[in-house]
């Protein structure tokens, strides 16, 4: 039997139908998929180290910026910062207190810092170091909704008090910087798990 105009049509519409549907399943896994990725860079000028990161996490910009900001709470999900609380805040700055105990192998290498963190709501975090165990250090977060996720872009500048930190400076800051990234990223994903 020869199939009609009408089954025909039927046939293709019930074709097109699963074919729109596998469309969606597929568009909403893709988006579903969206791994993490960090990107970490370290250079070293003279006394100075230059610091690179990009990070990408599915979850919603708001909930990145919560977790970048979460500056009382740190010390409960970043392993190396054993103390961190904002000691003064003024509408969109805040003064934040951290000690902690960087650690590489054999190596420990403990540090203060005292803060100036201006707040630039779901777009920008701009620090400069006030005092501690930095001689200077000057950072920029920058935030940016992408499809599925955010993209944290993280520039800063430092150079050490100490010159033990000097002399294993590079491949301890990136080993120091990858960890708390990695830290943050787990703490935005547990916050905010499976957000499109």
């Amino acid at each position: 039997m020869i199939p009609t105009g009408k089954a025909v049509a039927a046939g293709f519409s019930r074709l097109q139908a699963l074919a729109g549907l596998v469309l969606c399943v597929s568009c909403a896994s893709g988006a579903a998929a969206m791994e993490p990725s960090l990107a970490v860079t370290v250079t070293q000028t003279g006394e100075a180290f230059v610091v690179e990161v990009v990070a990408d996490v599915p979850v919603p910009l708001a909930g990145a910026w919560l977790v970048l900001t979460d500056f009382d709470h740190m010390a409960q999900f970043i392993g190396n910062i054993k103390s961190s609380r904002v000691v003064r805040r003024e509408e969109n700055t805040v003064w934040v207190r951290q000690e902690g105990v960087a650690q590489y192998g054999p190596l420990s290498l403990p540090f203060k810092s005292e803060r100036e963190i201006r707040l630039e709501p779901e777009q920008r975090i701009v620090a400069r170091s006030l005092s501690g165990s930095m001689k200077r250090m000057n950072s920029e977060a920058r935030l940016r909704q992408l499809t599925d996720g955010v993209q944290v872009k993280y520039h800063a500048e430092a150079v050490p008090d100490s010159a033990l930190a000097r002399i294993f400076g590079a491949t301890v800051v990136r080993h120091e910087v990858e960890e708390q990234f990695r830290e943050m990223m787990s703490e935005m994903m547990r916050r905010y798990p499976g957000q499109d």
